[in-house]
């Protein structure tokens, strides 16, 4: 599988934790999901997302919109920022909108004699905060799915950053080899938290959940593995969230799941190492989507705090929702 949004099928490590088992089991405490959509390749809509939390728990859902053109296959009105605000304010006590911001939109300072801003646009990052203010102010918590064809450190992402570091929005970004591009051991993602030490930035994709594992290659980066290798203790994800307190791990997708059954053992001790850092997310794009997370993550009979943080209280938290 390349690292593009498909349907996951349970792997045999997976089946190996008693995913079967652990379905039958109901959450002591319902679930915040991180990441969702309205409409990727099939539609989902607000009435959809709705049915499909109600039936596994969730009390609460993070839509996210896509604008960028290497985010998705199309591009659809249920995709807009407009879109998710919309269904946030019709839901308010269930759905939480995102916003989206392609950084391209304004001008490089560092091409404005070839490229000069046009009448009435704000180039850099005044432009960035403005559009953004906006959609802060009509009740976007964040900003995401942040899935932009440009390197993640590239001038114009990080003034996207400082924008949102100025209007305390958190960030959940995509990274492989295509969209927020980096290498082995993520050193632009570094530059970036380096550079923002107060902006919590959530990753996801196969380029970051590969990086758990100390031998991550510049394939894994393109692609989720047919056969997942046993984790190399020394992964970038571990040394960069234990050096900086604002790198989150969003749980969903192929990504997350394989980083949770590809070595069970060490998975479970990096789920209880970082247990304020990740955030239960699906990915949930399509009706008829399997989530193997719900099954992971109840077969690892986690600490009662530890499943709390993860299924909502980082989400709380970092959201600021004011529940419990």
């Amino acid at each position: 599988m390349n690292c593009s949004r498909r349907r996951f099928l349970a792997t045999s490590a997976f089946a190996a934790l008693g995913a079967s088992a652990a379905s039958a089991v109901r959450p002591k405490h319902k679930y915040i999901d991180i990441h969702t959509h309205l409409y990727f390749t099939r539609l989902v809509g607000a009435k959809g997302l709705l049915e499909w939390m109600d039936a596994h728990d969730v009390e609460r859902a993070v839509i996210q919109p896509l604008v960028s053109p290497e985010s998705a296959p199309t591009l659809h009105p249920l995709q807009t920022n407009d879109a998710a605000l919309d269904a946030a304010r019709a839901h308010p006590d269930r759905l939480i909108a995102f916003c989206c911001l392609d950084p391209r939109v304004t001008v490089d300072p560092t091409a404005t004699k070839t490229f000069p801003t046009r009448q009435g646009h704000v180039a850099g990052t005044k432009g960035l905060i403005d559009i953004l203010k906006r959609y802060k102010d009509a009740g976007a918590r964040g900003l995401g799915e942040h899935k932009v064809g440009l390197p993640f450190d590239h001038p114009q992402m990080m003034q996207l950053y400082e924008a949102c570091d100025t209007l305390e929005l958190p960030i959940l970004f995509h990274l492989d080899d295509l969209r927020g591009i980096d290498t082995v051991g993520l050193p632009r993602l570094e530059n970036a938290l380096k550079a923002f030490p107060k902006l919590p930035l959530i990753g996801h994709a196969c380029g970051f959940w590969s990086s758990i594992s100390g031998d991550a290659t510049k394939e894994d980066f393109g692609r989720y593995p047919k056969v997942p290798r046993p984790i190399t203790p020394g992964g970038a994800l571990d040394r960069l969230m234990d050096a900086y307190p604002n790198l989150y791990g969003d749980l969903s997708e192929p990504g997350g799941a394989i980083a949770l059954t590809r070595d069970p053992a060490f998975a479970r001790e990096f789920v209880l190492r970082h247990a304020d850092r990740l955030l239960f997310g699906s990915d949930y794009l399509a009706p008829g989507q399997e989530i193997p997370q719900f099954d992971i993550l109840a077969a690892m009979n986690l600490p009662d705090d530890v499943q709390y943080k993860i299924h909502r209280g980082n989400a709380i938290r970092l959201l600021k929702l004011g529940i419990t």
